[in-house]
């Protein structure tokens, strides 16, 4: 019989963590939260929900720390807000923020402990309820006109179980990435072998290094349930993933479009520049104070 595309049920939920203290954004995030910083106008928590709701997912757990509760409410309705705007005849301004309270339905989950992503992941294992689920890392800002997530969910229609986003890494920068080891079956695509976290040059199965994306299929809290530790100390989704390997599909997918890890200053003011350019004006501003 020739090999037939599986059958997959519908993926429904997406798990978005967003711990951490922001320190390389101190002074600013004493009292915001890191994903609240704004490339330009936009924070960077709502980039990661429209990507998830514009690819259909619009049941999602947002993971944090307590006293981050401002991010799930940036998702609630502002009535203040939203009052004196009807009232200044403000329409189109205030459409725009009616509509970032639909984009999806959020609950909150509480990690209290920061033992690492796969500890944050593991909060959300009622939440997912059995299901396979998409999980987003918001520090990486991936635009495209086919989203990150939308690219991972092509791959997962077609071979099921788990899917990886992964970028070529320079020799540099491999040490401090979770490194992909495989065979590709398709274009951009790769049947994984190998995951290995944080790898020597020498030790890396590849270049291929996993960005904050992925497809998890449902398997992986068995493995996060028992915490055990990995590279840094901490409880890592890389490990839990590679359990799965022999069991259940895993594969790669290299993704295009432009990516900024927002999660330092650099790759934020990247991000903010790449965005500036698609406006003419803001584009124009840009090329001024590149030109100074």
């Amino acid at each position: 019989m020739p090999n037939a595309t599986p059958k997959v049920p519908s993926l429904t939920k997406a798990v978005i963590p967003v711990g951490g203290l922001g320190t390389r954004f101190l002074p600013a995030t004493r009292t915001i939260p890191k994903l609240l910083l704004p490339v330009l106008n936009v924070p960077v928590i709502e980039y990661a929900v429209r990507e998830a709701a514009a690819a259909g997912v619009r049941d999602i757990a947002i993971v944090m720390s307590p006293g981050m509760e401002s991010i799930a409410g940036y998702f609630q309705n502002q009535s203040v807000l939203e009052r004196e705007l009807k009232v200044r005849g403000r329409d189109e301004l205030l459409e725009a923020q009616l509509e970032i309270a639909s984009l999806a339905d959020i609950t909150t989950v509480y990690q209290h402990e920061p033992r690492g992503p796969g500890h944050a992941i593991l909060q959300a294992r009622d939440f997912c309820d059995g299901e396979a689920f998409l999980t987003i890392f918001p520090d990486d800002v991936i635009i495209n006109d086919t989203s990150a997530s939308e690219q991972l969910l092509q791959v997962y229609r077609h071979h099921g179980g788990s899917v990886i986003a992964a970028t070529e890494a320079p020799d540099e920068i491999v040490p401090t990435k979770g490194i992909i080891g495989g065979t590709e079956v398709g274009d951009g695509v790769w049947s994984v072998d190998a995951l290995v976290e944080k790898p020597t040059l020498e030790d890396a199965p590849s270049n291929l290094a996993i960005v904050g994306r992925y497809v998890l299929d449902n398997g992986v809290f068995e493995y996060l349930d028992d915490e055990r530790t990995g590279a840094g100390g901490e409880i890592q989704i890389t490990d839990a993933i590679a359990s799965l390997i022999g069991s259940s599909p895993v594969h790669a997918r290299r993704l295009a479009g432009f990516h900024a890890d927002t999660g330092n200053p650099g790759g934020m003011l990247e991000a903010a520049i790449h965005v500036a350019k698609q406006d003419p004006e803001l584009a124009e501003i840009v090329r001024r104070a590149l030109a100074e």
